[in-house]
């Protein structure tokens, strides 16, 4: 690995670290020749899955979209950013084996994820997803969210 700050090629592992979700480790190194310390990543390399755009195009498979949008969904949410990078790699895992899968279904699968893990985040997803353009249309989603469990909903507001 060649370090970023002088270029050499010469550089220690000092410390490794698996992810919350096991599928990254986390690596501290230090530069032999200039000293200095930097974090690299490594993952596994999964197989290219094409995507079919709702135009029929096809694109590979780009976590990091998935990953921006979920980020936004749970934007100021309790959520930590370890449960993140769970869902993403759930959803990863759940696509391997598939050659090509589309949008839509990637939604739907991000979605599910979702309103297990925070029932607003998924309302938020579900918008831009859905492209909501009126009140009706969100409060739509919420009422499907709250006739699927109304037993937890009732007990939240008692």
């Amino acid at each position: 690995m060649k370090c970023p700050f002088c270029k050499a090629d010469n550089d220690k592992v000092i410390e490794t670290r698996t992810s919350d979700d096991g599928f990254v480790i986390r690596r501290r190194r230090a530069c032999q020749m200039c000293g200095r310390r930097f974090t690299t990543y490594e993952r596994i390399e999964a197989v290219s899955v094409r995507v079919i755009k709702r135009d029929g195009s096809r694109v590979p498979f780009d976590r990091n979209k998935i990953r921006q949008g979920v980020e936004r969904a749970c934007w100021k949410r309790p959520i930590r950013e370890s449960q993140i990078s769970e869902l993403v790699a759930a959803l990863e895992t759940s696509l391997e084996g598939e050659m090509e899968i589309s949008t839509e279904k990637i939604g739907e699968m991000t979605m599910n994820l979702l309103r297990a893990l925070d029932e607003v985040a998924y309302v938020r997803f579900a918008s831009v997803y859905y492209r909501f353009e009126t009140v009706k249309d969100f409060g739509s989603a919420i009422t499907t969210i709250l006739a699927a469990n109304p037993e937890q909903h009732n007990a939240s507001h008692r």
